[in-house]
């Protein structure tokens, strides 16, 4: 149980305002394109789901109420308890499945109560999971206020994380797309690494790689995925940016493992999905146990002249993309066959070293993106903490 401060004023949201909804919106009245975002709950605080007239929006919005800029708004429906901040654009929301609050300014800032249902527990509530936010249930909730200036103090410390978190976002996306025009520019040949000036070859798939995978199930059964085991059992929905994640992997006996030493696979082997969402790629990383294959994918094994970690480059690339793409023709395409990869060409340099220099670029630019992606992690666990310890009392800021 929490234990307040006794200088914070115990209450519930009736206590200090109301809600308020919109007007419906029929599906007839929205357009694909148009003046006005209209957002549901699926898109609800992100891209708009669809549109309405400038004249619906008018009329609406006078006869009807409307939310200022700054009212949280919350989801009753969906994802339940979802807050955002009104931002005062024109726009137009679902609805009774979208509420917004309004509050007396002058006990309790905005900013403070979305931080305040940002981290609400509506799961917990009567030890069963809320389907639908009705108003009494929103307008009974239990919340302890301290002073005005202490609240707007809080709201202001626990946003300068999430600005920290958003430029976080941006420079880690400005440096994938930095990452995958070098990818492009490296595997193409539209930009050499310098001190490499040697010769490219042209090469085809059967010339360089050989490809290994399970035949059939080989009567693998459901209850042989086990939760853990001898042997980790590898399948594309393990595939996760480029590696294999182990946090949800399903595991086989040896006896299973013994069967086919085809499909063992070891640090740095190149695999393929083949099955499914056909052409998804990762590199075995290190592994503390034995692996195997599940049916869904290859792994390819290359030949003298042709390094893993090259290999791996180009079948991340629009060179591996556009041949899938040119293999779906139109259609989607559910297996990946031996028979079809024969046809898939590329060209590697001659010198090895070249090859490797190409790789070792950008897999410290992969570092640097994986270094900032877990700093952001770091960030949002202590955003979390501080949320917890602000927002009871049992850490206070000094005013």
């Amino acid at each position: 149980m929490v234990t307040y401060p006794e200088d914070w004023t115990p209450g519930q949201l009736r206590d200090f305002g109301y809600i308020q909804m919109c007007r419906r919106i029929f599906q007839s009245q929205t357009k694909a394109f148009g003046a006005i975002p209209f957002y549901k709950i699926s898109t609800f605080g992100g891209k708009a789901d669809a549109y309405i007239s400038q004249e619906l929006y008018e009329k609406y919005k006078m006869l009807y109420p409307y939310p200022e800029k700054g009212d949280v708004l919350l989801s009753a429906a969906g994802t339940v308890g979802k807050a955002v901040i009104f931002d005062g654009k024109d726009s137009y929301f679902q609805d009774s499945n979208i509420v917004w609050l309004k509050v007396d300014k002058d006990v309790v800032d905005r900013n403070f109560l979305w931080w305040f249902y940002r981290s609400y527990p509506w799961d917990a509530l009567e030890g069963t999971t809320i389907q639908r936010l009705y108003n009494n249930i929103i307008l009974n909730t239990d919340i302890h206020l301290p002073s005005l200036p202490e609240q707007e103090e809080i709201a202001q410390t626990l946003s300068e994380f999430d600005t920290y978190i958003d430029d976080l976002t941006e420079l880690i996306e400005k440096k994938k797309g930095i990452r995958d025009g070098a990818l492009e520019d490296l595997i193409c040949r539209k930009t050499r690494l310098k001190g490499f000036y040697g010769r490219w070859k042209k090469v085809s798939f059967n010339q360089v790689i050989i490809p290994k995978a399970r035949i059939g199930w080989q009567g693998l059964k459901k209850h042989e995925y086990l939760r853990s085991g001898y042997s980790y059992l590898i399948g594309g929905t393990d595939f996760d940016h480029g590696t294999v994640s182990l946090d949800a992997i399903s595991y086989v006996s040896q006896e299973r493992y013994d069967m086919d030493a085809n499909i063992q696979v070891s640090a740095n082997d190149v695999l393929v999905t083949k099955d499914g969402t056909i052409g998804k790629v990762a590199m075995v990383p290190e592994l503390s146990k034995p692996a195997t294959l599940n049916s869904g994918v290859f792994v390819f094994r290359t030949k003298q002249g042709l390094l893993p970690v090259f290999l791996f480059r180009v079948l991340q690339s629009s060179v591996f993309r556009e041949f899938i793409d040119t293999l779906s023709a139109g259609s989607t395409i559910k297996h990946l066959y031996q028979k079809d990869l024969k046809k898939f060409e590329f060209e590697i340099p001659d010198d090895t070293k070249e090859q490797e220099a190409i790789a070792e670029v950008l897999t410290a630019m992969d570092k640097e993106i994986a270094d900032l992606e877990t700093e952001r992690e770091k960030i949002i666990q202590i955003r979390e903490g501080a949320m917890d310890d602000l927002l009871t009392g049992r850490v206070r800021l000094t005013t």
